[in-house]
């Protein structure tokens, strides 16, 4: 009898620890979850207050300027990506942070039609440098937004002076130009084995001019240094992407002046809509960076002719 007693009571005791744990792991899982959508929630509220963040920088200024940073509570991933249809392709922002040891897993992206971010796809860090120039062509088409992490480091190597005054101005102590040391990035405009390497049209430095960025066997031409910046700081995939979405503007603006210049014609003597229809022509069949020495000539031909009208300027 004691026996059999005593193999009741560890029954109920065995039942009591089952049911126990499994209401246990019912409360962990939903409070995981719990926590997992909240997580979600603010990974997609990050990504649209940094859209909003890069409002101030599209001020329109010719020269970039020491730029803001951004300062994550907990280490954090960027992805900045791209996607070229539409009338004017999309940007988009997702954010992943680390959570308990474990990077939040999220599919939520945030999109954006004006924005042109330029980064690795991601980048990650708790800290981010940000800054933007204005990219013309001639006119404006937009603003560039640069995207780096602090922890991130770059020299540039005998850069040219306006380049290194430049980069002086920029950094928040993650670019260099002497001073260097072999964990570095190394950014050359010299010949030399590099991480990134800068080749200039005809080997010269010239301010806004041509030229293509050696980057992982991969090559992509600027026309310009915002656009150099561009090669610098994203990858490939990246930069060509959102080049393609500065081309959809670009042809929209030069059929948007070329109205403007059949309107005036019959106050003004000039000869620029034909340029005008080009450049909107060219722009709207351009599919990689290569192509930009062609927008560039023609681009060339429309300022020049918008510059010796004084009387009549379309911009």
């Amino acid at each position: 009898m004691k026996k059999r007693g005593y193999l009741e009571i560890s029954f109920a005791w065995l039942f009591a620890l089952i049911v126990g744990a499994f209401i246990l792991f019912l409360a962990i899982y939903f409070a995981i979850n719990l926590i997992y959508q909240g997580q979600q929630e603010q990974d997609a509220q990050t990504g649209k207050n940094i859209g909003i963040l890069l409002n101030p920088l599209e001020t329109g200024f010719q020269d970039a300027v020491s730029p803001p940073v951004i300062d994550f509570p907990a280490e954090t991933r960027i992805y900045a990506s791209c996607q070229e249809s539409g009338e004017f392709g999309t940007q988009y922002i997702k954010i992943s942070q680390k959570s308990f040891g474990k990077w939040t897993d999220t599919n939520i992206k945030v999109p954006f039609q004006n924005k042109y971010i330029f980064a690795e796809y991601p980048i990650e860090g708790k800290k981010f440098m940000i800054f933007s120039k204005p990219f013309e062509m001639p006119f404006k088409i937009a603003d560039l937004v640069y995207m780096v992490p602090l922890d991130k480091k770059y020299c540039f190597k005998d850069a040219p002076e306006e380049i290194e005054s430049e980069i002086s101005a920029l950094s928040k102590g993650n670019l260099f130009h002497e001073n260097c040391t072999e964990s570095m990035i190394d950014v050359c405009f010299s010949s030399g084995s590099c991480d990134v390497k800068v080749n200039y049209q005809g080997g010269n430095f010239e301010k806004e001019g041509s030229g293509y960025v050696e980057k992982k066997s991969s090559k992509m031409f600027f026309e310009g240094d915002a656009l150099m910046y561009s090669a610098i700081f994203s990858d490939e995939e990246t930069y060509e992407c959102n080049l393609i979405r500065l081309m959809k503007r670009l042809e929209k603006l030069a059929s948007l002046y070329s109205g403007k210049a059949d309107f005036i014609a019959g106050k003004c003597d000039t000869n620029i809509q034909p340029d005008l229809e080009s450049l909107s022509s060219s722009a709207r069949t351009f599919d990689d960076s290569s192509n930009l020495g062609i927008l560039k000539t023609i681009s060339e031909s429309v300022k020049d002719k918008n510059n010796d009208n004084q009387k009549c300027k379309l911009w």
